[in-house]
């Protein structure tokens, strides 16, 4: 069922955000440009654009359809996007995707009127299905210190967006924690009554949860909390986790998903689709909670890249407790740092695979 207060306050913000624009022509009679709207309510259409500062730094640009060099967050504001997601580092080096380099693009996607997802890693670099690193200043944290530091982490990076006026709809505690987070796998007793490894420790890991969950809640009580997995076509792997999480207490608001076909190899993209959509409305009716896509791709220049992403938007769409759906880094052209599964071609303009947003 749908989170109630979440919803008041997403139909409490279903405003229209619009710029206008005025004529270039030297022509006095000319007519103004038509102010221009968007709808930024509802059906949450959004992308991952965490590597945005990054590339930025490095001399990207970006285009319209018309080879017009674009500000990457409007330009997918003007192709029907609404959401933007960024994932947090604890100690990154460079700085890149930590505290302030989220606050200035969490800022930036204010302006625009784009409703924000925070994604925590909750390490020091990517935290995925196959790591989970502890971050370098917790290592030798007991199992209480972990905890905190969880909370503290979490409490001071929403701080600092909320004394920025940001507003802050979803928040991920964890990224992809297919099997938990905050892995010690070292051999020993003292190991495993740290680690947050599901596997080994779900207690842990459901204790973790909850000391993100309730971080969120002290900053933005309205905040709805995801716990995120990979792979939305494997049902199994679903009801093992959250079965788990919920014999162990832990809160969660919402299920996030991942969904990259081009990964999962005793599959055609449909059947995973197809897979994905159903075990969204399963997964609703067995844990009394909405479900969301946090991360979605396929190869930029894939032909089945544009019916792809229109299957699973358009079939998310249509089920009520799906909140929306987020590509992962569509800005990424030329594959930046190696990534294939970007949404704009090799001149810096959108794909076909964009079209399923408008």
């Amino acid at each position: 069922m749908k989170n109630i207060l979440g919803k008041a306050v997403l139909l409490a913000s279903a405003l229209l955000f619009s710029i206008t624009g005025t004529s270039c022509s030297n022509d006095d009679n000319a007519t103004p440009e038509m102010e221009k709207t968007y709808d930024m309510s509802g059906f949450a259409k959004g992308a991952d654009v965490s590597w945005l500062t990054e590339m930025e730094a490095s001399g990207v640009k970006f285009y319209n359809q018309n080879g017009k060099a674009t500000e990457c967050m409007s330009l997918l504001r003007d192709l029907g996007m609404n959401s933007i997601r960024l994932r947090v580092w604890v100690n990154p080096d460079g700085g890149w995707n930590g505290k302030d380099d989220v606050v200035a693009k969490a800022w930036r996607a204010q302006q625009l009127g784009m409703r924000l997802m925070i994604d925590f890693h909750y390490s020091d670099t990517w935290a995925d299905p196959s790591k989970q690193g502890v971050p370098a200043a917790w290592k030798n944290y007991s199992f209480d210190e972990m905890k905190q530091a969880v909370a503290n982490h979490t409490k001071d990076v929403l701080s600092a967006l909320k004394e920025r006026n940001i507003d802050v709809e979803w928040v991920q505690v964890g990224n992809e924690t297919t099997d938990g987070m905050l892995w010690n796998d070292a051999d020993g007793d003292d190991a495993l009554k740290v680690t947050g490894r599901a596997s080994k420790n779900m207690a842990n890991f459901a204790a973790y949860i909850n000391a993100g969950y309730d971080a969120v809640k002290g900053v933005y009580p309205n905040a709805k909390v995801i716990v995120h997995l990979d792979k939305g076509n494997n049902l199994g792997q679903y009801t093992w986790m959250f079965d788990g999480l919920k014999q162990n207490g832990a809160k969660w608001d919402v299920i996030g998903m991942s969904l990259y076909p081009d990964w999962i190899t005793d599959q055609t993209w449909e059947q995973v689709s197809d897979a994905c959509l159903n075990n969204i409305k399963t997964l609703s009716e067995k844990y009394g909670c909405d479900v969301i896509i946090s991360e979605i791709g396929m190869v930029w220049n894939s032909e089945n890249a544009a019916p792809f992403l229109k299957k699973m938007v358009d079939g998310c769409k249509q089920i009520s407790t799906c909140e929306g759906v987020f590509y992962w880094e569509p800005e990424c052209s030329n594959n930046w740092n190696g990534y294939d599964k970007g949404a704009f071609d090799n001149t810096g303009k959108p794909t076909a695979a964009l079209d399923a947003f408008k």
